[in-house]
């Protein structure tokens, strides 16, 4: 019973590096989006 759950421990263990090393090898693109400012509307400005 002991064996089972190391081997389980064991493959879960090699997952994660293998995760680690494909994520380090391929990251992932950044999201990049347009920033929008708004400017104060001087025309309307009252006299």
């Amino acid at each position: 019973m002991t064996r089972i759950i190391l081997i389980v421990v064991a493959l879960g263990l090699l997952a994660g590096a293998g995760g680690f090393v494909f994520l380090g090898a391929f990251p992932p693109e950044p999201k990049t989006h347009p920033v929008e400012k708004t400017l104060p509307n001087d025309q309307f400005r009252a006299r």
